[in-house]
């Protein structure tokens, strides 16, 4: 065989061999990277149930009172209208600062 051409078959060899290592050096990057998303994806859903869990656990329970249902403290962000608020709590906010006998007496006399 003509030594010229075993060369040149030996060179594209070896040309070859080397774009091999490169496009398996960027498939095993692409690769990882497109394992990224999926972690990120199920990180984000076990942070988002423990923080349902979380809210869901310190929202207030009802309380009994007069017989009837009632939230005890009424839950509200402390951006929300006094308008918001169960009508008990609005009639109590309105009548404004009374003697605690007074209330009490108030609460009891109410329908």
């Amino acid at each position: 065989m003509d030594p010229e051409l075993l060369e040149r078959i030996s060179a594209r060899r070896a040309e070859l061999d080397e774009l091999e290592e490169h496009l398996a050096q960027q498939l095993a990057e692409a690769r990882a990277e497109g394992d990224e998303p999926a972690v990120a994806e199920r990180v984000l859903e076990r942070v988002s149930e423990q923080l349902a869990d979380e809210r869901a656990s310190a929202a207030p329970a009802p309380g009994q009172v007069g017989g009837r249902a009632a939230m005890l403290l009424p839950h509200h962000a402390p951006d929300t209208e006094e308008n918001t608020l169960p009508p008990d709590y609005q009639r109590i906010l309105a009548a404004g600062p009374v003697m605690a006998s007074t209330a009490a007496t108030a609460c009891a006399s109410s329908p």
